[in-house]
């Protein structure tokens, strides 16, 4: 199965979820913008409106859905608008982008689950996207499991 994520530079995204058991593969690029086959270049003028996202394939036997959610809400801040840490701009969003509507219900209920505890840690509402996985457009290679070519 296929999930999406996209919460901040698209390099620790993806090594976390690499590293997780019942993950298969996982991919970097470019997700929810205007510009068909986006660059890197073009993504960081904030211009294309797409999200750094990370692409994965799991199977449900192994890691459950709500178990990647958990991964993903634990591993950013996601009340900060177009932000993560000192990345600032719009492909630095917090977007889950679903590909059944399981995958919604599970994300929408999960958000819900978790804004008081967020108003309690971070004094801000979660401001995470939930919405359809639109066409992924994967990043240049040298992004592709950057963490783990680069130790």
């Amino acid at each position: 199965m296929k999930a999406s994520f996209a919460a901040g530079c698209f390099w620790h995204v993806e090594e976390i979820f690499r590293k997780t058991n019942g993950v298969r593969s996982t991919q970097v690029g470019y997700c929810d913008g205007a510009t068909k086959n986006p660059t890197y270049e073009d993504v960081c003028t904030d211009n294309t409106g797409h999200a750094e996202a990370v692409e994965i394939d799991y199977d449900p036997q192994e890691v459950s859905y709500e178990d990647l959610l958990k991964i993903f809400w634990n591993n950013h801040n996601p009340t900060t608008l177009n932000r993560q840490g000192p990345d600032i701009g719009t492909q630095y969003r917090s977007t889950v982008f679903f590909y059944t509507l399981e995958q919604q219900k599970a994300a929408m209920e999960m958000k819900e689950r978790l804004n008081p505890l967020a108003r309690k840690k971070f004094q801000k509402d979660i401001v995470t996207e939930i919405k359809p996985a639109s066409t992924f457009y994967r990043a240049e290679e040298y992004h592709q499991q950057y963490f783990a070519k680069s130790s």
